[in-house]
């Protein structure tokens, strides 16, 4: 299902970004492996999963592991970040007011996933409202801050961006009825993780509007996913001892499960997405789509360090 790109061949050791360690030919041979990930894709897409995967080298901008990475397929959560992206352009170029305080109760609850839902505060600014949806994946914060930009910003924001395939179709529901888009967003691996590339090389928008962003998705407390792999504390994980750069967001809906980031070590960097749908019709269903991302996430480990 997933496609190995064609290892790199140094005649020398080559030196990371990162410092000034030379990286041995083994370790970069062994670093470069994705066949334990390889494997248990290929298994979920012969279970019927659909799976799309893009992992791509920061420092030589070099794909080295792809699959289906074109689909576009539901992402669930993942589309918080073109919001928060139009959110924080916002912010930067002062037509909105980070302190603006705004109410719960201006748009109608959802019982999903959030914090705010179970606060006693009935208002709080935009920008708490921003670290919210991007540290919890907040529903209501991001269903209010969708209503104050507006979606039709998002998607504009998104066409500037060059996601050709990216969507933000609606608010987040409890229920979808009839008359209501069949997702809250839609996008593709590789969009997603040329989105982060980009967030983290200061080129999204400004540097400003980078900074801000991956500033509130290192907040990011889901790692449940390929996060799980990292050893990082969920709660604090913005300052590693260890130099691991950790920026993600996960996005997850019935039958979806999907993660876009960028993990960074000492050896390399790397911009991922991995988005698996598939019938949940049990809990071994949904946990086979776990191992997937843990799986990723060893093999990412590998690679960084």
């Amino acid at each position: 299902m997933g496609t190995p790109s064609e290892p790199i061949r140094d005649s020398t050791a080559r030196t990371s970004r990162r410092g000034n360690r030379p990286l041995p030919r083994r370790a970069a041979a062994a670093r470069r492996s994705f066949d334990s990930t390889l494997k248990t894709l290929d298994a979920l897409a012969v279970a019927g999963a659909r799976v799309s995967v893009h992992v791509a080298d920061l420092d030589r901008g070099t794909v080295v592991l792809h699959g289906d990475d074109f689909v576009t397929q539901p992402v669930g959560g993942l589309g918080i970040v073109p919001l928060l992206v139009e959110v924080a352009a916002r912010f930067d170029e002062g037509s909105l007011d980070p302190l603006e305080i705004v109410e719960r109760a201006s748009v109608d609850p959802v019982a999903q996933a959030g914090l705010w839902r179970h606060l006693k505060a009935p208002a709080l600014p935009l920008g708490d409202l921003a670290v919210l949806a991007a540290a919890g994946g907040d529903a209501l914060a991001a269903n209010i801050l969708l209503d104050r930009v507006g979606i039709d910003a998002v998607r504009a924001r998104i066409h500037s961006l060059g996601l050709r395939r990216v969507a933000v179709l609606d608010r987040f529901r409890d229920r979808r009825g009839p008359d209501d888009a069949p997702h809250f967003a839609l996008g593709t691996a590789r969009d997603f993780a040329e989105l982060f590339a980009a967030l983290v090389n200061a080129k999204l928008v400004n540097p400003a509007v980078s900074a801000q962003v991956a500033e509130w998705l290192t907040l990011n407390q889901d790692l449940s996913l390929i996060g799980a792999a990292t050893g990082l504390d969920p709660f604090a994980h913005d300052d590693d001892r260890h130099g691991l750069l950790f920026v993600s967001k996960t996005g997850r809906e019935t039958g979806v499960q999907a993660e876009a980031g960028v993990l960074a070590g000492p050896r390399a960097g790397i911009a991922y997405a991995l988005v698996v749908c598939f019938d949940d019709l049990s809990i071994m269903h949904r946990l086979r789509a776990h191992d997937a991302f843990r799986t990723l996430g060893l093999d990412l480990m590998e690679y960084v360090f």
